[in-house]
């Protein structure tokens, strides 16, 4: 068959078109633009193109309610995020605040316990002292007491080996005759 249609066509034979009612103009052409057109009538009698429009006009209105709460999310969490913003800053001069606090703390403590050292060790220079001046009253009453009684028993012998039995008596006459 496609030698057919070659011979055909190499020997320039011109064939009619098959037309509806033998009109050539009524070709295939014809009735596939009829039935568009045919579709289209039933189409806007049908009220199809208000019917799409409605739905498309309900999408838009969809899509406007989505990016209205969109709008309204992104305001809500530019406001939290500003508020965040404003809790570090101040939780920063917060922390400032405390963290100089705690040095003036740690100085006046630091302050005192030198103070409290100076103190202490004036206390026990003090203590020292006394204890010092303790034990040299206590050495200087045992010398004393040594130094007496060393002198009452140098005494007793000097007397012993001095004096005898009559000179005791005439020195107890002596003390008896002055009463």
């Amino acid at each position: 068959m496609l030698e057919f249609l070659a011979e055909a066509a190499a020997s320039g034979e011109s064939h009619a078109a098959p037309g509806a009612f033998g009109i050539s103009a009524l070709g295939p052409g014809f009735f596939v633009a009829l039935s568009m057109l045919v579709v289209f009538a039933i189409m806007l009698k049908a009220k199809v193109p208000a019917l799409i429009a409605s739905m498309l006009d309900a999408k838009i209105g969809e899509i406007r309610k989505q990016l209205d709460e969109a709008k309204q999310l992104r305001a809500e969490a530019a406001a939290l995020r500003d508020e965040y913003a404003q809790k570090a800053a101040d939780a920063e001069k917060d922390m400032e605040a405390m963290r100089a606090s705690a040095e003036r703390n740690a100085a006046e403590i630091v302050e005192k316990a030198k103070a409290d050292a100076a103190a202490l060790i004036e206390r026990h220079k003090t203590a020292s002292a006394e204890k010092i001046a303790a034990a040299e009253r206590t050495a200087v009453a045992e010398l004393r007491a040594k130094a007496a009684s060393a002198a009452a028993t140098a005494a007793r012998q000097l007397i012993a080996d001095k004096h005898g039995e009559d000179a005791d008596r005439k020195l107890a006459d002596e003390i008896i005759s002055g009463i």
